[in-house]
């Protein structure tokens, strides 16, 4: 809502200014670009209802790190959401190096003590969407 604040991050200086630039074109004033490292979202502590990361997770070169420091920035009961393409579906035009299974997922956030699976959505026709919830 206007109310709100959403914070786009990414490790590249240059994919903050095209959402900068994209954001003045809506004018839009609640989303702020944040530049973060390998290692760090670089998000505000205890700040966001939810955290989502969309056919990212995979990609990362640190993604222990990457994962606390995204769940320090969740408020309690906050969510971080994983969109990763289906690794179990073979149809997926997709690289297997692209592809994380729903099993894979919930075993990486199973060493975060704080975090508890509360679903996996179905609703996408290649991507699952599996949530969990900072307790």
């Amino acid at each position: 809502g206007p109310e709100g604040t959403v914070y786009g991050t990414d490790i590249q200086q240059e994919m903050l200014d095209k959402l900068e630039r994209k954001m003045g074109l809506l004018q839009l004033r609640n989303v702020k670009g944040m530049l973060g490292t390998e290692r760090d979202a670089k998000l505000p502590a205890s700040s966001c209802h939810t955290v989502i990361m969309v056919d990212v997770y995979h990609e990362f070169e640190w993604p222990y790190e990457m994962a606390r420091s995204m769940i320090l920035a969740l408020k309690p009961g906050g969510r971080l959401v994983l969109v990763e393409y289906r690794g179990e579906d073979p149809a997926i035009p997709i690289k297997e190096i692209h592809k994380m299974t729903e099993t894979q997922v919930k075993k990486e956030m199973a060493i975060h003590p704080e975090l508890e699976h509360a679903e996996t959505i179905g609703v996408l026709p290649w991507q699952h969407i599996i949530v969990f919830r900072r307790k």
